[in-house]
């Protein structure tokens, strides 16, 4: 990152001559980029031939506009767009000339993105906007899945513009799991917005910007005029655009929409075109709003086939920034966005008219104004601004979300930065060595973006097979080795490092049972960590290890991706995350369940695990067998179970999972953390632990409790929507304590042996129980 502000790179396969979502989208991501306190260089597709939307980018003193044909960047441009293969290429020519690599590399369009990804040129570094996916799970052919996967792999993002995307891409890509972030559309910071005293005309004006397309209904909005005088209303709609598509369907279309605009008779110097149809032409953006703001209904009615888009339309929501109510289809996304009462839902022409025609009440006017006003407050320029810190922060090295653009970025000791400070210097040569790593990548990656930690792993190919010459060198380079799980790894390193080297390592469940901690020369460890306060008791107590040589450190949550907007009927579903081995106890959940629908038979659990049977070493045992037979057998002939029990396969998607979860269960005999209840929490469900030992040194007591007939009666006290919305935000408050970089700077002092020396740093991971039970 040069200077103060992360460098991004912004390309989109998107003409700005031309006025329409995408257009609008490029321009939109640029001020947002900017507004996040980057610095941004935009390649353009197309030569300059109109410059209203490039105009407002080129009066931000931070934003570098390149025209590949100005400045023929490419021998033999031609006027034409560039093609994706050129486009490519260009993008790769100004990364490479640039002072140093763009931080961020933010693309549109799935075969731009495609052939960016296969290039290999900005991998890890490609934030990928991407709408022109399969959007329904028969479009996800292999072919399609392939590319998706191989674009997920490159990118450090995939933006969603909404929730319903993510989720979808999530469920259909597993390699898009945990790199799928939100980009809703972006509302730009204007002053324009129609007056809330003013009735709706007369004539009554309707409005529509955007391109000109069959499926949005662009020619029957001409019609509009007519239909409404035969209701005795008065009406013009206004047009703003001058994109007009060919429709391979129907030759005629783009020669009858101009027609219909009057585009065909003035270009003739003939007649206009339908009467009441007032055409504006194209706009710049500033411009198309102040003259939607002069009118009174926008329209956003599109053909059904677009009914189960997983798009959101940048233009319902520029409407309500303005003040106008907005005449759309009814869909599951509109409902959740207006209310499923909102009365201006339209299916057909006739609907559009009648729509517009009863928009004439002050009252129904007042009532669907209200509610896209209310819509679009949070999608304002400094939202997504404030939603693009948050990402830059975990993708680009020493940037803080908290930064103010124009001022320093912070350095040690803030929120982007090492987390204790510390004099200048070289960095900490960092190794992390383990068999497996996938609970620890997330603080790997925290740890890439420090400047004061230089970190190279010791991949081991199983738990006691390694490189020993590979693993000799990096123990002789390292100042710092963290050993993930206290094995063979943890032994090796205790008995081969440098000396002067600290070594931390990062304690689970099972290793405290093996023969390893007692191989490990404790005098060579700096640090144990334990994931919580009970099982670093245990720790001390069976290995006899120094009590000062053992911490708590909690395992991360990522509540960046685990905070979803629930879904409806969540407050009756209880989940299960994980159901092996015996000890998971799903016979102790299907008690929770048959004691709740003994008086609601709404309530349902859904249990996300692999089978037994997946298990060898598990299924092997025939106690275990005999276990989930019983569990399976209740499943299918208990009245009370039937029907209500539902098995997910296991995956990487559980954030998109939890959103149909209320309350997430936690009735093992015994567990060294149990994610699973905080990431319900994260989730904002309700989490509900049986007591098992330590559960009260992880999780407040108001969650716990001592058996599956507490466990419903807790469930059914939050029947009520109030009680139970009012737990969950609690809940979700709690699961605070577990947020990654909260954790992950926790992490970061122990590197830097901050917290050996001051103890009490390792702040709300020491807490004990007794603490927690009360609130501190």
């Amino acid at each position: 990152m040069a200077g103060s502000r992360p460098r991004a790179l912004v390309y989109g396969d998107v003409d700005l001559n031309l006025l329409d979502g995408s257009a609008i989208w490029l321009q939109s991501v640029t001020q947002a980029l900017v507004a996040a306190g980057c610095a941004v260089t935009l390649v353009l597709k197309a030569p300059v031939r109109t410059d209203r939307l490039v105009a407002p980018l080129r009066e931000l003193p931070e934003v570098v506009i390149r025209s590949p044909h100005a400045e023929q960047l490419l021998p033999g441009l031609t006027e034409a767009s560039l093609t994706v293969p050129q486009a490519v290429t260009v993008l790769a020519a100004v990364d490479q000339a640039a002072d140093a690599a763009h931080d961020l590399v933010v693309l549109r369009g799935r075969a731009l993105v495609s052939a960016a990804a296969r290039d290999g040129a900005f991998d890890g570094r490609l934030w990928s906007y991407l709408t022109d996916v399969p959007q329904a799970v028969p479009a996800v052919t292999p072919k399609a899945a392939e590319d998706l996967t191989m674009i997920a792999r490159a990118s450090r993002y995939l933006l969603c513009q909404t929730e319903e995307l993510r989720c979808f891409l999530e469920g259909s890509v597993a390699a898009a799991c945990g790199k799928s972030v939100l980009f809703p559309p972006v509302l730009p910071a204007l002053d324009i917005r129609r007056d809330p005293a003013r009735p709706a005309g007369n004539p009554l004006k309707l409005v529509y910007t955007g391109k000109f397309a069959p499926r949005w209904n662009t020619l029957e909005m001409t019609e509009l005029p007519a239909l409404l005088a035969a209701r005795g209303v008065t009406a013009e709609v206004h047009m703003v655009g001058d994109k007009v598509h060919n429709d391979p369907r129907d030759p005629s279309y783009r020669k009858r929409m101009q027609a219909a605009l009057g585009e065909v008779g003035a270009a003739a110097g003939g007649a206009a075109g339908i009467p009441g149809v007032i055409w504006h032409g194209g706009q710049p953006r500033a411009e198309a709003m102040r003259l939607a703001a002069a009118g009174d209904i926008g329209l956003s009615w599109r053909h059904p086939e677009l009914d189960a888009s997983l798009e959101l339309s940048t233009k319902v929501l520029e409407f309500g920034q303005l003040g106008l109510p907005v005449i759309l289809n009814r869909t599951p996304m509109h409902e959740a966005l207006l209310g499923a009462d909102y009365p201006l839902f339209a299916a057909s022409l006739d609907d559009v008219a009648d729509a517009a025609a009863s928009a004439a009440s002050p009252a129904v006017f007042a009532l669907a104004a209200g509610r896209t006003s209310a819509a679009a407050a949070s999608f304002a320029l400094d939202e997504a601004a404030a939603r693009l810190r948050t990402y830059l922060a975990r993708a680009v090295a020493g940037f803080s979300p908290d930064r103010v653009a124009g001022q320093p970025r912070s350095g040690p000791g803030g929120p982007g930065g090492a987390a204790g400070g510390g004099a200048a210097g070289p960095p900490l040569r960092v190794v992390i060595a383990g068999h497996d790593l996938k609970f620890f990548t997330p603080l790997i990656q925290y740890f890439r973006l420090q400047p004061d930690l230089e970190i190279r792993v010791d991949q081991w190919a199983a738990l006691g097979e390694h490189d020993e010459a590979a693993s000799r060198e990096l123990a002789e380079w390292a100042d710092v080795i963290i050993c993930e799980w206290c094995g063979p790894n943890a032994v090796w390193y205790s008995r081969h490092k440098r000396r002067s080297a600290r070594l931390l390592v990062h304690l689970h469940r099972f290793e405290l049972y093996s023969p390893y901690p007692a191989q490990v020369r404790i005098g060579q460890v700096d640090q144990v960590i334990c994931v919580s306060e009970h099982y670093s008791q245990l720790t001390r107590k069976i290995t006899g290890w120094p009590a000062s040589k053992v911490v708590t450190v909690a395992n991360p949550l990522d509540l960046l991706q685990l905070d979803r907007p629930k879904l409806d009927g969540a407050r009756y579903q209880l989940g299960m995350i994980g159901i092996v081995p015996s000890r998971k106890r799903l016979d102790l959940a299907l008690d929770v369940l048959e004691e709740l629908r003994r008086d609601d038979d709404r309530y349902q659990l859904s249990v996300k695990a692999p089978m037994p049977w997946e298990y060898w070493w598990v299924w092997q045992h025939q106690e275990e067998r005999a276990h989930y037979a019983e569990a399976f057998r209740r499943v299918q002939r208990s009245p009370l179970l039937r029907g209500a029990v539902v098995f997910d396969d296991a995956g990487p998607d559980v954030p998109a999972w939890l959103r149909r979860i209320g309350f997430m269960l936690s009735v093992s005999d015994d567990e060294s953390f149990h994610v699973a209840p905080a990431e319900g929490m994260a989730s904002r469900a309700v989490p509900v632990i049986r007591h098992w030992p330590g559960a009260e040194t992880i999780y407040d007591m108001r969650w716990i409790r001592p058996g599956p007939v507490p466990m419903a009666a807790a469930v059914a006290a939050l029947s009520e929507p109030e009680a139970w919305e009012s737990a969950r935000q609690a809940a979700h408050q709690d699961a605070r304590a577990f947020d990654l970089p909260a954790v992950c700077r926790a992490w970061h002092r122990l590197i830097r042996g901050e917290a050996a020396a001051d103890p009490a740093g390792l702040g709300s991971y020491e807490l004990s129980g007794s603490a927690r039970a009360s609130g501190a």
